[in-house]
């Protein structure tokens, strides 16, 4: 059976009703938007759960845990996704669960032989005031550095947990963690960070005052680029929106995250 998509206004998020074609039966939408870190999976839950709940159709957008917030207040989607280490003000008119940790990992190009930095060269590095990989026990190049836009929640918890950043002109922003990833996998010389969970062969995690951004450290604390996930939407959400919520801090939400890479909410 097809499925028709009806999109109205907001940015194109799908309305509420999805219609199924040829037999008068209606699937109600939940939408999703906010954190690129989270958003691929929260595609992989919302496809767990429509194996089993046909009467929804869920949509998971990107753009950022800012504009996640935004969409929740302003009902442009029912659910803000948003990774911060502390939701701001405006969020206090929305509830709000928290459905994973997610380390934020400082990676560079496998060519690269940095292994590890101190917070403190990690701080040096993205204000600008530490410049050539020779500084930090590398090779005599200059640093180039890759971050997200402003908006972004993976920026807004690196910034906040390194301190004192006031990120250097120099640096080339990118719109998500995929983005940022394949920068650094393409530039020798480049160093950036992105959520945990997203981690592949192609870019190099290196420690961070000699911990690194693996379950273990995470968990115990001694890793410290690590904020919570969370899920806003307001008090009056459809019961089929808080059933999906709900879903989320089940055993096989939860570890279903674990397997791609977040931590557990609990």
């Amino acid at each position: 059976m097809r499925s028709v998509s009806v999109q109205v206004g907001c940015a194109g998020l799908l309305a509420g009703i999805v219609l199924l074609a040829g037999c008068g039966k209606s699937r109600e939408g939940i939408t999703l938007a906010g954190s690129t870190a989270f958003q691929p999976f929260a595609e992989k839950l919302a496809e767990q759960y429509m194996a089993t709940h046909s009467e929804v159709s869920i949509t998971i957008q990107g753009g950022g845990s800012a504009l996640g917030i935004q969409s929740a207040l302003s009902g442009a989607a029912q659910v803000g996704m948003a990774d911060l280490v502390k939701l701001p003000k405006e969020a206090d008119a929305l509830k709000s669960i928290v459905v994973a940790r997610d380390g934020i990992a400082v990676v560079l190009n496998p060519a690269n032989a940095v292994a590890g930095l101190t917070l403190e060269q990690v701080r040096g590095i993205f204000s600008g005031t530490i410049k050539n990989w020779k500084e930090v026990g590398g090779a005599d190049h200059a640093i180039a550095v890759i971050s997200r836009e402003a908006g972004s929640g993976t920026r807004s918890s690196f910034e906040q947990i390194i301190g004192g950043i006031t990120l250097t002109g120099d640096a080339l922003i990118q719109d998500s963690n995929g983005t940022i990833r394949e920068t650094v996998a393409n530039d020798a010389n480049a160093v950036g960070y992105l959520s945990h969970g997203l981690v592949n062969e192609k870019i190099k995690p290196v420690t961070v005052d000699g911990f690194s951004c693996a379950e273990k450290d995470i968990k115990s604390g001694d890793y410290k680029l690590v904020r919570p996930v969370f899920l806003v939407y307001k008090a009056d959400a459809s019961p089929a929106c808080k059933a999906f919520l709900d879903y989320l801090l089940t055993a096989e939400a939860q570890e279903l995250l674990h397997k791609n890479g977040l931590i557990q909410a609990k």
